[in-house]
């Protein structure tokens, strides 16, 4: 049924409808909206036979959502920012015991400084944890993505972070197609737990694992993310056969037949690039847009046939690792080893700073002449804001434009 709503209550119907069993929350901007939802429907009773529980921490939300899957209940939470960070040991604990929680990660900057704003950097952070990571284009993919969520993390026997860009999607009113009952009940069979606690087979779930077999809890780990990948792919061709979706899947190709250059985006920052590659086209310039669903699997294949035979590609990245380069772009440069792609970086978005069409254009348009001279460069600095800082303690100044991450490291004074 289409419905004119905000992002966030898009969401909360999305995982109602799944039925979970125990919703656990405790309140961080910008994901407060969904969980504040999800309890009126316990409240009212249009979510039945669901414990809703509002946590005093982070921490607490995450040990009770570990505690409940163990206990045999289809389990939901959410969270952002220092509150992910809050979580971190449970969210290791987690994936190691091969629960398959559903959490909303309402993407946005970790401090410090305090910044409530989107980027990637909360979720990103989190990259090495054991969960699978997909990422949202639009509210209409956060609703989607989350009940194909659910039955991924259930076949695959992990959990499942869905990323979405906070603010951007979780505030945005928009018109989405909110599946009914009857369709998510046929898509998503009820919950049938494949280890919990129970008298009839009593077991340990969380003791001490040793040197002798710690390697190959890890092993199977890894093989359950493997299996991810064409769990991944089947669920969304499910999920649109039901539906007329279009939502889902590893990743998706924009324009990309032919493309000169080519931009591998996550998260909503697509929406705003496909606009400008429409108006780039129209002026003879062929770029393709890449948006890139899983981060984690990562799909090398599919990755590197997106690609195909471009020779020029741009991560557009909301985050970066410090002390290093970006975060997507190593991946991709993997899925293209062996070839003669030519990988680079464009970080922006951070902290919120919009990104705009003018954004886009100035990243096409240094790639296609040419400019992209360094594997990582941050678009639009403000220099003015840098030298109040550097010109005063150190005497450096920075040029007004694109910068390269070696115009950074060079001004740093033995």
């Amino acid at each position: 049924m289409l419905e004119q709503i905000e992002g966030s209550l898009g969401v909360a119907k999305a995982v109602s409808l799944c039925r979970p069993g125990v919703v656990c929350a405790y309140p961080i901007s910008p994901q407060t909206h969904i969980v504040e939802n999800l309890g009126k429907f316990v409240k009212t009773g249009t979510l039945k036979e669901c414990e809703f529980l509002n946590v005093e921490s982070e921490f607490g939300a995450i040990s009770v959502a570990i505690g409940s899957e163990v206990g045999g209940a289809r389990t939901y939470t959410a969270t952002a920012s220092q509150g992910l960070l809050f979580m971190t040991e449970g969210v290791y604990s987690a994936s190691g015991l091969g629960l398959p929680i559903v959490m909303t990660v309402a993407s946005r900057a970790i401090g410090g400084p305090i910044n409530i704003w989107n980027d990637h950097s909360d979720s990103l952070s989190q990259r090495d944890s054991g969960w699978l990571q997909l990422f949202c284009e639009s509210n209409q993919d956060a609703v989607d993505t989350h009940i194909m969520a659910f039955k991924i993390a259930e076949e695959v026997g992990l959990p499942v972070m869905v990323c979405m860009d906070g603010f951007v999607l979780t505030h945005a009113f928009e018109r989405l197609d909110i599946p009914s009952q009857e369709t998510v009940d046929k898509f998503l069979p009820s919950y049938q737990p494949k280890e919990y606690l129970t008298t009839k087979e009593p077991v340990s779930i969380g003791a001490m694992v040793g040197p002798e077999a710690f390697t190959e809890v890890r092993v199977l780990q890894e093989r359950k993310m493997a299996k991810a990948i064409g769990v991944i792919e089947r669920v969304t061709k499910e999920y649109r056969e039901l539906t007329g979706s279009k939502s889902g899947g590893l990743l998706d190709c924009y324009n990309c037949e032919n493309a000169d250059v080519k931009l591998i985006i996550m998260g909503s920052t697509v929406g705003t690039a496909k606009d400008e590659v429409d108006r780039l086209k129209a002026e003879g310039k062929n770029v393709g847009i890449i948006s890139l669903k899983s981060f984690r699997p990562f799909p090398y294949a599919a990755v590197k046939e997106a690609i195909g035979d471009t020779k020029k590609v741009i991560c557009v990245e909301r985050a970066f690792s410090f002390g290093a380069r970006g975060i997507v772009c190593p991946e991709v440069k993997r899925a293209m080893e062996g070839t003669d792609c030519d990988v680079k970086t464009a970080i922006a978005g951070l902290g919120g700073r919009p990104i705009f069409g003018t954004t886009i254009r100035g990243i096409v348009e240094a790639a296609l002449a040419g400019k992209f001279t360094e594997e990582c460069t941050f678009f639009d600095v403000n220099a003015k804001v840098l030298n109040s800082y550097t010109q005063k303690t150190e005497g450096v100044t920075f040029a007004e434009g694109p910068l390269n991450l070696s115009d950074i490291q060079n001004s740093v004074k033995a």
